[in-house]
């Protein structure tokens, strides 16, 4: 618990910004435990080298990555995947306009129940869905995403439609253009079939939003579905849509496919571009694609990532992910499986240690090689990273917490509120630290190609619960690619997920693992 210094500096600090807090904030902030690991953070940054350079100029430290042999796509003819079910829309076995109405007829069955979607686009979708039907008719084939349903989380803009983001701020605010991605899955044929609930501003590992409302887990309505892309997750999980964009800036992606037992992917930082996406933080932000299958992750990758002018983040071209070596197999690949984190605690429960497990040996089985391995700055990653993400949101809201505070919801308000601790000097020390943090974790993993952690620590908590970002977050703040694989269910009847982690810009490494891992373990589906 912070003690009356801790405070009277927290009050200081909004008062000097601005920013009209109450007691009754104060009271809320400690309840919630949002400076309990301020003490822990400080150390770390106290003992930064005060010379070293901040991360922001450090671009040596992002090396490139070589990528596998082609390997091609896998053929499939599976209908619940968008491989699968390109090759009937392409053969006129199915219509683009067949496909929009079941998801429409889904989502009017379960979505007010399970409250997945923010807008739902039907008639713009349907519009859509004809004009790829006469292209594909034509001979027309944009990409394997053409005339496929897929939803968007509700920080991107499309066009025509308010971008509230999870906010009942910017509830009225409409797009005028689409956000690159948006654009991309248009250019490619998708059919966009709505916008996904989300925690507000996207500033929750939970669905728990004061103004829309929590998603309920597809596998049990009385847990949570994870955050901030829960949407997203039970979309695509439950057939509402064949996949869904989300965003990741301490797990966000991750922990709902996690939960919800799909596939989600977080992108090299830059590798997909965020413009006319609304920002949580600029240098933790990513985002990325949720499907059901590790070949469909791939596909959808493909069609958003690369550099983009409207997005000076997106740094390099991008590989050819769907030709990346997918079906190559992982004879000799070098596999750290991660056995302590620095915290001095257990690294998860048993059901989430043995879905690693489970992950590993189907691996080792096709002939990798599996170690175990410490990787004890897992527990500074965590926290720096929840203290970066703390400073950049504080900076982004500040015009609002001065003008606009009783329009926040309790969660997010008190939140940000608890980010004005940190000093102006903050910023760059955990950027110095960032830095030295790069080098030691890479130097740490030199003999390992991919690392195997946990998703998340324990199982899907209680609806509107957020869940730890204990494992997603430090993979922000590195920036290195991760993904959430499903890999079983628990005794209590809800998915368990594996995350495996490679080094940046490797995703076709990263997805040829995932692939080789899922052959092995398998696919989950809700019953609704």
């Amino acid at each position: 618990m912070p003690n009356d210094t801790t405070i009277d500096r927290l009050r200081a600090a909004l008062r000097a910004a601005g920013i009209p807090a109450t007691e009754s904030d104060f009271a809320g902030i400690i309840e919630k435990g949002f400076l309990s690991r301020l003490p822990d953070v400080e150390r770390l940054l106290d003992a930064v080298d005060h010379e070293q350079l901040p991360d922001m100029l450090d671009a040596a430290s992002l090396p490139p990555a070589a990528s596998p042999p082609n390997g091609g796509l896998p053929a499939s003819d599976d209908p619940t995947t968008i491989l699968g079910i390109a090759s009937q829309l392409q053969r006129r076995t199915v219509s683009a306009v067949e496909l929009a109405e079941q998801a429409l007829e889904r989502i009017a069955e379960h979505d007010a129940e399970l409250n997945v979607f923010q807008i739902v686009m039907a008639e713009s979708a349907l519009a859509d869905a004809r004009a790829a039907d006469a292209e594909l008719a034509a001979g027309k084939v944009r990409s394997p995403l053409h005339g496929v349903p897929v939803a968007v989380k509700d920080l991107f803009d499309v066009a025509g439609y308010p971008t509230a983001a999870g906010s009942r701020i910017r509830a009225g605010v409409m797009a005028a253009t689409d956000s690159t991605v948006v654009e991309r899955l248009r250019a490619a044929g998708a059919v966009i079939i709505g916008k996904t609930r989300m925690s507000e501003f996207a500033y929750s590992p939970g669905s728990n939003n004061a103004h829309y409302g929590p998603t309920a887990n597809p596998y049990d309505r009385q847990r949570d579905s994870g955050g901030s892309s829960s949407g997203s997750g039970v979309a695509t999980a439950t057939g509402m849509a064949f996949a869904a964009i989300g965003t990741d800036t301490g797990g966000s992606i991750r922990i709902p496919a996690a939960h919800c037992g799909i596939v989600g992917l977080k992108p090299t930082h830059g590798r997909v571009s965020l413009a006319g996406g609304f920002t949580l933080s600029w240098s933790l932000d990513h985002a990325g694609p949720m499907t059901r299958t590790v070949a469909d992750a791939a596909l959808v990758l493909s069609v958003i990532a690369g550099p983009d002018p409207r997005d000076p983040r997106t740094l390099r071209p991008a590989p050819d992910f769907t030709g990346g070596g997918l079906v190559a197999g992982v004879r000799n690949l070098r596999v750290g499986l991660v056995t302590a984190d620095g915290s001095g605690q257990a690294l998860a429960g048993p059901a989430e240690l043995a879905a690693m497990q489970r992950a590993a040996d189907a691996l080792a089985g096709q002939g990798a090689i599996v170690t175990p391995i410490d990787v004890p700055e897992l527990e500074e990653l965590r926290l720096l990273n929840q203290a970066l993400l703390a400073m950049e949101a504080a900076a982004l809201h500040l015009p609002w917490l001065r003008t606009r505070l009783d329009d926040y919801g309790e969660f997010m308000r008190h939140r940000i509120l608890a980010a004005f601790i940190y000093s102006p000097a903050d910023v760059t020390r955990v950027q110095q630290a960032r830095a030295a943090l790069r080098r030691r974790v890479a130097a740490r993993l030199a003999d390992v190609d991919l690392l195997i952690t946990p998703v998340v620590p324990g199982p899907a908590p209680a609806l509107g619960v957020p869940t730890p970002t204990s494992f997603t977050g430090p993979w922000n703040f590195l920036g290195w690619p991760a993904l959430s694989l499903p890999a079983g269910m628990g005794d209590d009847g809800v998915p368990r997920a594996a995350q495996l982690v490679a080094r940046p810009w490797n995703e076709p490494l990263l997805l040829r693992a995932a692939f080789a891992a899922e052959q092995v373990l398998g696919r989950l589906t809700p019953s609704l």
